[in-house]
């Protein structure tokens, strides 16, 4: 482990704090897409920092996790008003409502199945979306669950975290689920990520990050810092992963070994939450406080 000054990391401000920038992706179109939580819209970034913004039919639906869909589009919880969203790379939105009362979606990924699916916090369920907007939703057999992020897996399955029930869950694209119990206690496992042979996540509550293979055996790695409360995490490779660290104002790295980098952002206490990778292969960060960070790897 070793922790230095981040390497050629430049800001650029997009919003102000009362936005909110939380979740953040690439598009099919080359930019970066991002989710202003608290302003209810979804921005636009190109490469060369070229900004544009596209309000939401309500301002308080908080949109919060996004991913490039099947068809071209992004899509996008709405974790305030329980609805999935999809915007257009010109800017055209719309949203559906997830049947199950006071859901709240949050994680989202696009399925080995030409269709996106999610996370309901609330509900104990996993969504899955077509193109129509037709959803169908999966009870999970676990009460107070509270499933957070999704991704897609090497093995044609869905892997999410149960950040309340300390677990990793797999799910079919038929609803077939299995669920992985943590070896550690009160882990809260979020943001997790596949590297093409393995899933990676984070433990915010234990300062971990984890791994998971495809058969379920976990192997756990503790931060220097166990109280840097990791986030959000993205596979540049196999065995190759970044992440950001919420409480300490730091993107993280760890290979497939358990060798750890920790690297500062310039601004203080700037509340890093989602990451990507950008078509020009350099990791994007969406800060809170207002920003979006390029790290160049």
């Amino acid at each position: 482990m070793h922790h230095s000054d981040a390497p050629a990391t430049r800001e650029i401000s997009v919003a102000d704090k009362s936005a909110g920038p939380y979740g953040i992706t690439a598009g099919p179109d080359g930019a970066l897409w991002v989710t202003f939580a608290h302003s209810g819209r979804i921005a636009r970034l190109t490469l060369d920092g070229e900004l544009s913004e596209y309000p939401l039919d309500s301002s308080e639906c908080r949109p919060t996790v996004i991913t490039p869909g099947p068809d071209g589009a992004l899509w996008f919880t709405r974790s305030q008003d329980h609805r999935i969203g999809r915007v257009t790379a010109d800017g055209e939105t719309e949203s559906f409502p997830v049947p199950t009362p006071d859901s709240g979606p949050f994680g989202i990924t696009a399925g080995p199945d030409d269709a996106v699916w999610f996370t309901e916090m609330n509900t104990d369920r996993i969504g899955r979306i077509n193109r129509k907007g037709e959803i169908t939703e999966f009870v999970l057999p676990h009460t107070g669950a509270y499933p957070s992020a999704i991704t897609a897996g090497p093995d044609g399955a869905l892997w999410f975290t149960l950040n309340q029930a300390n677990a990793i869950g797999r799910i079919t694209v038929h609803g077939d689920i299995v669920i992985y119990p943590l070896p550690t206690t009160s882990a809260a496992p979020v943001g997790i990520t596949s590297d093409g042979t393995a899933l990676w996540f984070v433990e915010i509550a234990a300062g971990q990050i984890g791994r998971i293979s495809v058969d379920g055996a976990i192997k756990e790695f503790p931060l220097p810092d166990r109280t840097a409360k990791p986030h959000a995490i993205v596979a540049a490779s196999t065995g190759d992963c970044w992440f950001t660290e919420w409480g300490a104002n730091r993107i993280g790295h760890i290979t497939d070994s358990g060798d750890i980098a920790e690297y500062s952002l310039p601004s203080p206490s700037s509340e890093p939450h989602g990451i990507t990778i950008g078509s020009d292969g350099a990791l994007w960060v969406a800060l809170e406080t207002g920003g979006v960070a390029r790290l160049e790897p």
